[in-house]
């Protein structure tokens, strides 16, 4: 593979999620490297016999990943050789005696490790024992700290955290080595940090296929799962729990697997107490009937004796495992809490201190001071009870929700970030719910998360992240970035990121994705590859393709918006397909999971639905041939998307993932399927169509161009019926161009017009295209403005052009810092390149004085009209259910206007929460007036801080309805970013 191109999966540093630091170590070997396999031979690996299970667990894993690099298998010893020229020395301080020992010589400087959180120090120690010439030393300053000491080991030669997950293949070489180091990982930035297995049938189907056919996700399957979270540095798991699979702790060795591991296994928020009450309530109440014999309903209004006693049965049971205790209630199965005798806000929260009160005592009684962390989780209508009221003791944790969309609800006040317990964060990467579920691919833009999670972090919400990512497969990425994120949150940064090797000149998040891919597939395509991904996410950021549905998008105007998209997806499609076909064999099951099918599955999920919005309009259009086609390329598309799924479970890897990826399992929510489809039957007969952009159906509107925007409009000729007819288009001005002027067509045909510039006079023109054919003449009206060549050149700012101003967010002529904040630009976030975003997160509100108080967006616009005209905002849908969403507009010194946007999510369909996260952008309107053409300052101020504007757009008179804003104005400078 080497003689093949492709560069080592060895990174020049330490793993992202490291954020190693070289260490000023006694007895080091300065930069020189150290062999872990050479001359045919293994070093051998030692941990000793008194270290924590973890740690012996984890050099196994050493072992045998130093075996795929090099096809050698060194030996774990659990005593110190008499005689060896090298040695791997693996163990945890305070567990180890031969690491204590090192320490205590004054050989290892463990000073920036030692009592620290997950911390760890690896160095090459000179004779660190009689006998022993060299040793690796890896030292944590606990079990875990360790633990990921021994992966980044790993990773630094070669083997990925995705090698088994993703199938990415660990390249064979002779001789191993590390560099000597000293590295130290320090401390995460976030305590506790994980992942939910959530609305996991893919999973559990692959699991009971491929894992372990007599059970629905059991212990084989979460050692693979507790590894990978090992690899990924994370430490924390709410297991899958739904009525498919096996809830946790129905196979003991779940538990005792998970304490092996060192993973913390807690619950998620309808779980209280470790109980999954979809598998185990109704056994327990058959068991403790009532006195008249009927079973008891799991309300704790009603049967608190019997609920009490089922909470305190699986605390007695999971005492001894380092385990997670979620505190309150809600109903069974992610349902809402019942109260029969507690109907008012006012006694559901008596009712909800009288249960946490219950639990604190059941777990001080049968766990005692190791219960811990205990968490509270107030998740939809607990939230509404927490703000009312609801007491949570000082040392638990609050887990603050998203609103299932990635949107976080709310953040702790000064009183919650002073809390014992601190503050976590439970944040959907895949969801099942309202308003739509987004379960099949990973479309959550990196950006986006990390603009949220940088909020979150500057809240001083640290204790625990956990992350809802579905049934693991797909969200690689993400899972990976949020795992990053949660060890270094500081390490990416919107706006660039400085001393990573290969990511120089790389803007914001997009630098992870650089070192990310790199990793997976060789230095030489990461920026191909964080490229692909970067344009995959954005397209998502538009439409996620498990929300597209008919009638969203405008097949009619700005250029057929919907076909536009399309040609974004098949240039992206073809970009990675190219990069696919230059990967030596052996990655190519790894780059179709991670790159390919992602890519190719959202361009087929909108191809059927683009190609079936062209059939119902084809209907309305009264085309004959033409119908029949978009029906059938839109099934054609299904069919493949269908084909292509197959091949992901059947074809890639051997196998390996049979069932794992399917949009459309039986049991929840299904990506959106087959679209339905209109057919017209054969008629011997022919006739002339002819429909023009802007318009449904004929020619009404005129197709617009301007000398600044210079674009080109489409004209729809079609065939009324199913036998050949033959057509002519001629124009009435010689600088009119056509992309053809004749031809015979069974079903139909687009004519692209546009302008030849430079044969046109200065000045507004009426143009004609006239379109004859089976007896008929169709004539289409142009109206063409030219203002010239200098006045375009020497125009500035945004030119106003076919009655709108369209206007990216981050291309601003001035920004204008004050009062300690100031807006920056988050790359890829949005819609388009990238938002702006006012930070930093904790600044006070702006209600007045803008001028002189509030961060200012700038942006100068030459208007061509007067009058007064609306302004739309594009905001992406940031929440604060304690707050506000506010900015504000105004042109030039004209009075400010505040614009507030939703700040609540309703959890509802239909209302404007959902619209906004269905979109991914919520639009504020406001008025300005124009009194002079000619230039003026179009200003935004922050009101509220973490707002972040994608768009701008002005409609002035000739803006029509669609998805999408319009492409963006012609500005000197940006030029048109037509996206």
């Amino acid at each position: 593979m080497a003689a093949a191109g492709v560069a080592p999966l060895i990174p020049g540093i330490l793993p992202a999620t490291a954020h190693a630091a070289p260490s000023t170590g006694s007895g080091g070997t300065g930069g020189a490297e150290f062999p872990l396999v050479r001359d045919g031979l293994a070093t051998d690996v030692f941990v000793d016999a008194a270290d924590a299970p973890a740690v012996t667990r984890a050099a196994g894993d050493l072992q045998a990943d130093v075996e795929r690099v090099s096809g050698i298998r060194p030996g774990l010893l659990h005593t110190v050789p008499d005689k060896a020229t090298h040695l791997v020395v693996v163990g945890t301080i305070g567990a180890s005696p031969v690491i204590d020992t090192l320490i205590a010589r004054g050989r290892l400087n463990v000073s920036r490790v030692k009592g620290r959180w997950e911390a760890s120090v690896t160095q090459v120690v000179d004779r660190p024992f009689p006998g022993v010439d060299r040793a690796l030393v890896i030292a944590g300053s606990d079990r875990r700290g360790t633990v990921y000491g021994i992966y980044d080991t790993s990773e630094r030669i070669g083997v990925s955290p995705w090698y088994w997950w993703a199938d990415v293949p660990v390249e064979h070489r002779d001789e191993v080595t590390v560099q000597a180091g000293p590295f130290t990982r320090r401390e995460p930035s976030v305590r506790y940090r994980g992942i939910f297995i959530n609305d996991e049938q893919n999973l559990t189907t692959w699991s009971r296929r491929t894992q372990e056919p007599d059970k629905n996700i059991g212990p084989e399957t979460y050692k693979r799962v507790f590894e990978l979270l090992l690899r990924l540095k994370a430490n924390y798991l709410w297991p899958a729990m739904h009525p498919y699979s096996d809830f946790f702790n129905k196979h003991r060795e779940n538990p005792e697997l998970a304490e092996r591991y060192g993973i913390v296994v807690g619950s998620s928020h309808p779980e209280a107490l470790l109980r999954n009450g979809v598998h185990e309530w109704d056994p327990w109440a058959a068991e403790h009937p009532g006195p008249d014999g009927t079973l008891p309903v799991y309300d704790y209004t009603v049967n608190p004796g019997v609920i009490s006693d089922y909470w305190r049965a699986r605390a007695r049971q999971n005492a001894t495992y380092d385990s997670s205790w979620t505190l309150g209630m809600r109903g069974l199965h992610d349902s809402a809490l019942e109260t029969r005798y507690a109907t008012t806000i006012p006694e559901k929260v008596v009712v909800m201190n009288d249960i946490i009160a219950d639990q604190r005592r059941i777990l001080a009684e049968e766990v005692g001071a190791a219960a811990a962390p205990q968490i509270f989780i107030p998740y939809k209508e607990v939230l509404d009870l927490y703000n009312a009221g609801v007491q949570v003791p000082d040392d638990v944790t609050l887990i603050w929700p998203d609103d299932n969309h990635g949107n976080m609800r709310q953040l702790p006040n000064d009183a919650e970030r002073g809390r014992e317990g601190g503050n976590g964060i439970y944040y959907h990467l895949s969801y099942w719910g309202r308003p739509k579920s987004y379960l099949w691919l990973d479309t959550t833009q990196l950006a986006k998360v990390w603009q949220e999670l940088r909020r979150v972090y500057e809240h001083g919400v640290d204790r625990m992240w956990i992350f809802n990512v579905g049934d693991v497969k797909s969200i690689e990425t993400g899972l990976s970035f949020a795992m990053d994120m949660a060890w270094d949150v500081d390490r990416w940064d919107a706006e660039g990121v400085e001393g990573v090797k290969g990511v120089e000149g790389v803007e914001g998040v997009e630098a992870f994705l650089v070192e990310w891919a790199g990793r997976q597939f060789g230095r030489r395509h990461g920026r191909e590859i964080a490229a692909i991904r970067t344009e995959y996410y954005r397209l998502a950021a538009e439409l996620r393709p498990e929300f597209i549905a008919k009638g969203l998008l405008s097949v009619v105007h700005h250029g057929d918006e919907a076909g536009r998209r399309m040609a974004a997806y098949e240039q992206l499609l073809a970009r990675a397909r190219a990069l696919g076909a230059k990967l030596p064999e052996p990655y190519r099951d790894a780059y179709f999971e991670l790159v390919e099918y992602p890519v190719h599955g959202a361009y087929l999920m909108n191809l059927k639905y683009y190609w079936a919005e062209r059939n119902a309009l084809a209907v309305r259009q009264g085309r004959g041939a033409g119908t029949n086609t978009f029906a059938d390329l839109a099934e054609t598309a299904h069919a493949t998307e269908v084909a292509l799924t197959k091949r992901y479970n059947t074809e890639v890897a051997g196998g390996k993932w049979d069932g794992i990826v399917n949009p459309y399992p039986s049991q929840i929510p299904k990506a959106p399927g087959r679209p339905s489809v209109s057919r017209v039957a054969r008629q011997e007969t022919s006739g002339l169509g002819v429909a023009t952009e802007g318009n449904e159906t004929g020619t009404a509107r005129p197709l617009s161009f301007s000398s600044y925007t210079r674009d080109r409009r489409f004209v729809d000729v079609f065939n009324t019926g199913f036998l050949p007819v033959s057509w002519t288009a001629e124009a009435s001005h010689p600088w009119v161009r056509l992309s053809e002027a004749a031809g015979s067509l069974t079903d139909q045909t687009r004519v692209w017009v546009d302008i030849d510039w430079a044969r046109v006079p200065e000045g507004a023109y009426d143009a004609t295209v006239t379109v004859t054919g089976a007896g008929q003449r169709v004539d289409v009206p142009l109206s063409v403005r030219n203002d010239g060549e200098r006045a375009r050149r020497s125009s500035r700012g945004f030119v106003e052009a076919h009655g709108y101003v369209s206007i990216d967010a981050a291309h601003t002529d001035r920004r204008v810092a004050r009062g300690g904040a100031r807006w920056r630009t988050v790359r890829g976030l949005g819609r388009r390149t990238g938002a702006v975003e006012a930070v930093p997160s904790t600044a006070a509100p702006v209600t007045a004085d803008f001028a002189a108080r509030a961060p200012e967006l700038r942006y100068r616009v030459s208007f061509r009209s007067t009058g007064t005209f609306r302004v739309t905002v594009f905001r992406l849908p940031s929440l604060d259910e304690r707050g506000h969403r506010r900015v504000a507009v105004s042109l030039d010194d004209q009075p400010v206007t505040v614009l507030s946007g939703q700040s609540v999510a309703t959890g509802n369909r239909g209302d404007a929460w959902a619209r906004n996260v269905e979109d991914g952008v919520e639009r504020l309107t406001a008025t300005v007036t124009v009194t002079e053409p000619g230039e003026h300052d179009l200003r935004i101020f922050m009101v509220d801080a973490a707002i972040a504007v994608d768009q701008i757009v002005i409609d002035t008179g000739g803006l029509p309805v669609s998805y999408l804003a319009p492409p963006e104005s012609y500005h000197p400078v940006f030029g048109r970013a037509v996206k």
